[in-house]
């Protein structure tokens, strides 16, 4: 989720100043510097998985599964070998001989994109339905979800739970009314939006297009790589809803209006002035397509195929896999996505798929009427930099 995203490019920006600062000892070797980390052979990306591993991990599965590439049998090894004896999963446990506790900070975001990906997957019924069980047994009183157990439901977190649970058949009806009750009215200002949780001094809400990118895969009960949403919507307007599925296109109503014209959703970072925020256009072109609003979808996924090539290439696996489910979710070939070929680049990120040939997407998505909610990868800078300060970001959510 954009959680991440934040954590990961607000670092990414302190290297960068710190990068201009003298050094003073250049060529002598700080006793205080991290050493890159020894990175395993099934994992996908070559950043630090501190923060991130299993979820992008799971991306990367998803997006192959969904267009008919067989992942390699220790990509999926790794993921498996992640889950705690509970299981939950946190971000990344880098000596799994040692049981999941003390420091480990179980992750739901990421316990919910694992559960996505090993039931997309198949035969792995015993890890989906101990993940689908960790994550009820930590659900709010709400009924919602927190990045991490114990804290105020938030609609990215809750939307990411419900696809989970979903893919290993559980009910989402009250996952449901959480994000339903984070949606703004019609009639207020940039109604139709989601908030990320409510402001915790006034308790009001404010649209923050990535939760809402979010919420309409959740209240639509989709997940991570939804399929189209069936005909094409031409029509856009925010109506009193009556139900999540009219919760949902009030949402996606939001998003197309704030991808009109510009074509992308701004940066929230500090200090940035109107620039492009891939992850959460890619997000937002996902959610559009899964309503079925592929017309109001076309602009941004054109500047997606223009524009996105580079913060994909530097973000890596789950940068190419959000790009995949945009162009998936809107009919686009993936394999020609402005000229690339999305899953090969992604395929080129880790071990070598066991059938990496060029194929539609699988027969079983085609056949099947359920789908596997979110966020990406930084920018490849995490190593060695700020980690009180990632830690503490963990807790935090940028309005956007």
């Amino acid at each position: 989720m954009t959680l991440r995203r934040s954590a990961i490019a607000l670092a990414a920006s302190a290297v960068v100043c710190a990068a201009a600062a003298p050094t003073a000892f250049a060529g002598s070797p700080s006793p205080s510097a991290p050493a890159s980390p020894v990175l395993p052979s099934g994992l996908y990306g070559k950043t630090d998985p501190k923060y991130d591993g299993v979820w992008r991990q799971s991306l990367a599965l998803i997006a192959q599964d969904a267009t008919g590439v067989r992942p390699a049998a220790k990509a999926v090894d790794w993921l498996t070998g992640q889950q705690c004896a509970d299981g939950a999963f946190t971000s990344f446990r880098a000596d799994v001989t040692k049981p999941c506790g003390g420091k480990d900070l179980l992750d739901t975001n990421a316990t919910a994109a694992a559960v996505q990906a090993l039931d997309a997957l198949g035969g792995h019924d015993a890890a989906v339905q101990k993940g689908a069980a960790w994550l009820k047994s930590v659900a709010g009183k709400d009924g919602g979800w927190s990045y991490n157990p114990g804290g105020t439901s938030d609609a990215n977190s809750t939307s990411v739970v419900i696809g989970a649970l979903a893919a290993a058949g559980e009910p989402t009806a009250k996952a449901k009314k959480v994000l339903v009750s984070l949606a703004i009215p019609c009639d207020a200002k940039e109604g139709g939006g989601f908030a990320y949780q409510p402001d915790k001094k006034t308790g009001k809400l404010y649209a923050n297009a990535d939760a809402t990118g979010a919420a309409v895969l959740g209240t639509l009960g989709a997940g991570l790589a939804p399929r189209p949403g069936g005909k094409d919507v031409s029509g856009t307007g925010c109506l009193n809803a009556s139900t999540p599925a009219q919760t949902a296109h009030n949402g996606a109503t939001y998003l197309a209006g704030a991808t009109a014209g510009k074509a992308y959703l701004k940066s929230a970072m500090p200090g940035a002035e109107d620039q492009p925020d891939y992850g959460n256009t890619a997000d937002a072109v996902t959610a559009l397509g899964a309503d079925g609003l592929v017309a109001q979808a076309r602009q941004p996924l054109a500047w997606l195929e223009q524009h996105a090539a580079g913060w994909a290439r530097q973000s890596g696996p789950a940068a190419y896999a959000q790009l995949i489910f945009a162009a998936r979710a809107n009919g686009i070939d993936p394999h020609d996505f402005g000229g690339a070929d999305l899953v090969k680049q992604l395929n080129a990120t880790g071990p070598a798929p066991a059938s990496p040939a060029r194929a539609a997407d699988s027969k079983k998505d085609s056949d099947s009427s359920g789908v596997s909610v979110w966020w990406i990868v930084g920018v490849g800078l995490v190593a060695g930099i700020g980690i009180g300060f990632l830690l503490s970001m963990r807790g935090r959510k940028r309005q956007v």
